[in-house]
Parts: C-alpha cells; structure tokens; sequence
C-alpha cells in the first residue's frame, strides 16, 4: 500500500497574488470614461483591489457615479479630502499619475477581471489557511469541520463572501433590467414552471431562494407529486433537480418516474406482468429520462449538512435549477435532541438558508398532524403542520405597549410583540396572526397561577429547549418572562402604593420567619427597574434554576453559563396538563425569534414561518369512496408570500401515480 506523502506547510512570508499595474490601469480609465466606469463595477468590488489607497479611490469613484456627478481626478480628489483619506493615498500627485496608466476605455473591463482574477485568488489563499487552521485544530464534530472547510473553497468560486450589504442604486439597476427582460419575453411565469398551468398562474412559477412547503395526510400523493414538479423541470425545462429520497428507494423513484412519463400502470412496473403495448411506451420513456438532469439521493437519515455540501457539488459541476426533499420528518437535525420539535425547526430554517444560498426553489414535503382526522372538512390548514401548534383564541398576546390582547382579536394585523431573544425579553413585528381550525385543547397551570390554553402539539420553552405542551409534565419547568422590555410601557402605579408594598415586604409582614418566595402580580413585571423592585426579586430557591446547577458556574466562570443564569427567563413549574374541549384555535408567524408571550408564558410558533409557500393536497376519495369528486385533488395554496391563495383542482391518475390538470379548475 503506497504510503502518503507528508502535506507542506504553507509557507506565511509569501507575497499574495496581486497586479499594481492592472489596478493603476483600471482606476486611470474610470477617470477618463464613463464607459470604463460602467464596464468596471459590473466586474470588481472595492475590497478586490490589493492597496488599500485603491479601493480608496475606486471607492470616492462610486460615490461621485452613483450620485450622477462629474469622474474625473479633480473630483475625485476633492471627493477623497472630503473624507480626509486623501493625504494618506498619496496626496493629488497620485491621483493625477494614475492618468499616465490610462489604457482605452475597451480595455478597461480586461484589466478590471485580472483585478478579480486576483482577488479571488488571495481568497483562496485565505480559504486555504483558515482550512489548514480547522485541520491542526483537532476539531470535535469532524464532518462540520469538514463542512465549514468545503463551504470556505464554495463561496470563494462563488465571490459569496458575504457581500450581501449593497447599495439601493446598484439594486435599483439589476430590479430594472430584470423588468425590462420579463417585459420583453412577455410571459408571465418568472421562475421555474410546475407543469401545472393553473398553479403557475398563481405563482408565476417557482422562485428561486423559496422554500416550499408540500404537505398532506398519509397517501394523498405528496411524492407522486413532488415528482411530477422534478420531471417537468428536467424534461421540459432542462433545469437539473436532486431529489433527497428518505423514503423512497432510488429504484422505486425510477419505477415511479417510468411510470409516470411512459404512462405505464406502475402495478405492472412493480410485478414485471408488462403488456406489449408497454414495452413500447417504456422505451420511449427510458429515452426521455435518461437525457433529463435527474439526480437521486436515497440516503437514509441524511443531515442538512450532508445535502448542503451534495448540493453545492452538484452546482458546481452541473448546474442546480431545483431541490426536492421527501421528507421534512424523516430528516437529522445537525445538532441531535430529544426535543423533536426544536430539530424540525432547526431542519425549516436550514432549508431556507440552503435556497437562499443556492439561489433555486427548494420543495419539501412535510407530514400533517392527526387533527384533520378529526373534523368534519378534512381539508387541511396552516395549523395542521406537523410540528405547529395553536392557542384558543382567548389567549393574551403581550404586546410591545405593555397592553395584552386576545390573540383572536389580532388576526389580520400585524402587533410588535414581546418575544425572548437568546436569554433576554424583547420586542418584534409579528407578520401574521391567523386562524389554524377547530382542534381538542388542553389547559396548562403553572405554580404561580398561569394557565394557557393550548393543542397537544403546540411548543413551550424548557431549559433543554421548545417541547411540545403533549410531552410535558406535571412537576417540569417552562419559561415565562422575568423581566419585561425596559422600552415597555409601563403601568402608572400610585406613589403611595409602591411605598406601602415596600414597607410591607421589609418590615411589616405577619409571618414568623421571611417568607423563602413571594407572589408579584403580572402587572408588576410591567413596571420600570426602580419600582419593580419593591416587589422583590425572584430568587433562585422558588424559580430560576435549581440550587446545584447554578452552583458550579461562578466556579467555572464560563460566560455563556452566567449569561444563562442572569437571565430574563423565571422557569415557572407546571402543576397540572388538562383536557379542556375544542374550540377553535389561533397561531402567529414571529420572524427571527419564532416566539411569544402566551397568558404570560413563553410560546413558540409554527414551523410555516420560514416557508414562501405552502400547498395542501386533498383528495376526497381517500376519505369518501362513493365521492363524486373521485380521480380529483384539491391543490391548495394556503401561504404564498408574494402573490394569492386558492385551489387548483387537479387529475389524479392512481394506475400511473401522477397528477394533471384540470383546465379552468382554479379558484381563488
């Protein structure tokens, strides 16, 4: 067995890639031409220059261009000492030498990618070391390392070093042309087409950077129709597509993909019992799908880790118009918990940030929870996702005023909410408040008399992370806010009540001995700081944390630890979990920090808010045979961020596990 050879250190007193000459060129044709600005800042960006004298200049160049001035060196020396940068470039003698560098205004854009060329290069080098950094740093979780290193070599063959702050001229330009194109093609699908007419109307197709979301009960059709969106992409649009199968086989993919195209009854398929004519029509199909960008992963417990770095792959060398997974629950969470409920959420939000990083629709299907089984209309709502939960709506949403309002009274607008953000109170804008269905509830009472009202599934935050209200337990301990937002509005307690509360609680109590905890109404938390304190403090013995946790932390003097300890979280104990009827209930979308206050206690929301779009599939045979409606499905659009909602009605051909269209089916 040949033997490796040993790796070279990488040598640090080398000289990084660089070319002064091709930079000098660049900046002395910016100041002679407009031609050469515009072909310049389509190439090169100011940290790709090598001097910083000339991402300086190249700067002061912008700011003068954008703002519709003259570019010449006068200007941009007066540009440069308005900044008080000019002495440190080289004073105006510099500036005008660049002039002597002046090469045509055509041959400004050579010069501008050999800046690029370089740039990228010095990236790589940096990509390189801070590699070899992770690898002599013995790291503990091997494959993130190894996903941190390849993600450093991806974005610099991507130039995605997060130069994601730019300025609205530059966007305004780019939003223009790409106006301006759409106008010219004058088509109205903008993204990728489903192959559904009626659903592409709605959606102007799939976008890329969204996040789908297909979902349904069990055998309503999520993969046949996650499918049929993979083939018309690759088949009809040449757009490459990777289906991440955890369910599925890759040979029951392919069967099914036969089936579907060559419109072969997939028993058949199954059992090898072909008809003649099927031979035919397979070869047919073999034909079509074997020149289709198809690509099929059939991992089992893949990690969003896992399909990033497939991914980025598979754009690199192919191209990526879409990404399909079937499905959500069946994924890994990168960071393994007994909190289900909190992985799911991690898994949503990694899914997102994998579209925005690719810049393709990624379609996922996700499992309903059992509550459709119990109503009357099967049909799915928002509140049926799996891992989402609902609250009656008589429920308090603490709002950023300090005022509590019943979260039914919120649909349709959009309140500032108080929400925990890390291990302190804060306050954010609520998207979206909306009614999830009529579902069983159950009543939650805690030890210092709150009681909410909730579904078996919705989330409540435990030291170890959101659990669903249905795993809790009498005796456990959940989150409720200590301390509220000091931008709160406070209540306008009387003077002479604060100090009889005061004197009550040093001196003037009945009891034999100081209390060991003490109760401070609701309303006192909405106090400010000073007045707040004469209720007392809440002390670690009746609600924090337990004695033996907080003990060692002084002693290890680890920040996270005593930022955890110091926090704004009172962890309240539940004393009983209780049925209480079915009502109907509400949710609320809470970007960023997914969470708000309750009945005065800590909520999560539901998984939909990381999703641009969210389809339900119906079918009303699989719950009433003798239906009409029999080989229909209702295709509904309950979330669509940037456009309508509604129902296409589509064909569902069970012998070839496919669906089609309905012409003029659609309703809004």
């Amino acid at each position: 067995m040949a033997q490796r050879a040993p790796i070279a250190p990488v040598r640090t007193n080398r000289i990084p890639p660089h070319n002064l000459d091709a930079e000098l060129s660049v900046l002395g044709a910016m100041l002679e031409s407009k031609e050469a600005i515009a072909n310049v800042i389509e190439v090169v960006n100011p940290d790709d220059f090598y001097k910083p004298a000339h991402t300086e200049i190249y700067d002061a160049i912008l700011a003068l261009y954008g703002r519709g001035e003259s570019v010449d060196a006068i200007t941009v020396a007066e540009e440069l000492n308005r900044r008080n940068t000019l002495e440190q470039i080289g004073g105006k003698p510099y500036i005008h030498g660049l002039l002597e560098a002046y090469p045509t205004a055509s041959s400004a854009g050579h010069y501008a990618r050999i800046v690029e060329d370089h740039s990228l290069l010095r990236r790589l080098v940096d990509a390189g070391t801070k590699v070899q950094e992770i690898g002599f740093s013995i790291p503990e979780d091997i494959p993130e390392a190894i996903d941190t290193a390849e993600e450093l070599i991806y974005d610099v063959g991507n130039r995605r070093l997060r130069d994601d702050i730019q300025p609205i001229r530059k966007l305004l330009t780019q939003n223009m042309e790409s106006i301006e194109q759409l106008y010219e093609r004058g088509e109205s699908i903008i993204g990728l087409a489903s192959g559904f007419p009626d659903l592409d109307e709605m959606t102007a197709g799939f976008q890329p950077s969204n996040l789908i979301i297909v979902a349904a009960r069990p055998s309503q059709g999520k993969s046949a129709l996650m499918a049929d969106f993979a083939l018309n992409a690759a088949t009809r649009q040449s757009a490459p597509c990777v289906i991440f199968s955890l369910e599925m086989s890759r040979h029951e993919m392919v069967q099914r993909f036969l089936s579907s195209e060559g419109k072969v009854d997939s028993q058949r398929i199954r059992r090898g019992t072909l008809q003649e004519q099927d031979w035919t029509r397979l070869s047919s199909a073999l034909g079509r799908l074997a020149e289709a960008p198809i690509f099929i992963d059939d991992s089992a417990n893949v990690t969003l880790m896992e399909m990033r770095a497939k991914c980025r792959r598979l754009k690199a060398k192919y191209g990526l118009g879409l990404v399909i997974v079937d499905y959500l629950q069946l994924m890994q969470s990168p960071r393994r918990s007994e909190n289900r409920q909190q992985e799911v959420s991690e898994i949503s939000r990694g899914l997102k940030i994998l579209a925005k990083e690719l810049e393709v629709p990624v379609i996922c299907a996700s499992q309903l929870n059992r509550g459709v089984e119990y109503r009357s209309d099967k049909r799915p709502l928002l509140g049926d996702l799996r891992e989402s939960g609902c609250l009656t709506g008589d429920t308090l949403v603490t709002l950023a005023t300090g005022e509590r309002r019943p979260i039914a009274s919120l649909v349709g607008a959009q309140p500032e909410v108080v929400t925990l953000d890390g291990w302190h109170m804060s306050t954010v804008t609520a998207t979206k408040v909306w009614r999830t269905g009529r579902k069983q509830v159950f009543r939650l009472t805690t030890a210092t008399g709150r009681r909410v009202r909730a579904t078996s599934n919705h989330p409540f935050l435990k030291f170890e992370g959101w659990q669903p209200l249905g795993e809790l337990k009498p005796g456990d301990r959940i989150g409720i806010p200590r301390i509220y937002p000091q931008n709160l509005s406070t209540d306008p307690w009387p003077p002479e009540k604060l100090i009889l509360r005061r004197m009550t609680r040093r001196r003037g109590t009945t009891s034999a001995g100081t209390p060991r905890s003490r109760h401070a109404p609701s309303r006192a938390l909405r106090l400010d700081s000073p007045n707040r304190s004469a209720f007392g403090t809440m002390t670690p013995e009746s609600s924090v944390l337990p004695q033996d946790t907080l003990a060692p932390i002084e002693l290890l003097d680890d920040v996270e630890l005593k930022e955890i300890a110091s926090s704004e979280i009172f962890w309240d104990k539940v004393v009983s979990i209780e049925p209480d009827g079915v009502e109907d209930v509400f949710d609320m979308t809470v970007p960023g920090t997914h969470n708000f206050v309750g009945d005065g206690v800590l909520v999560h929301n539901s998984i939909e808010q990381d999703s641009d779009l969210v389809m339900f599939i119906y079918r009303d045979e699989v719950y009433n045979p003798d239906t009409e409606h029999r080989g229909e499905a209702e295709l509904i659009l309950a979330k669509h961020r940037n456009g309508p909602t509604g129902i296409v009605r589509l064909a569902f051909m069970n012998q070839y596990t496919k669906f089609a269209s309905i012409a003029g089916k659609a309703r809004r």
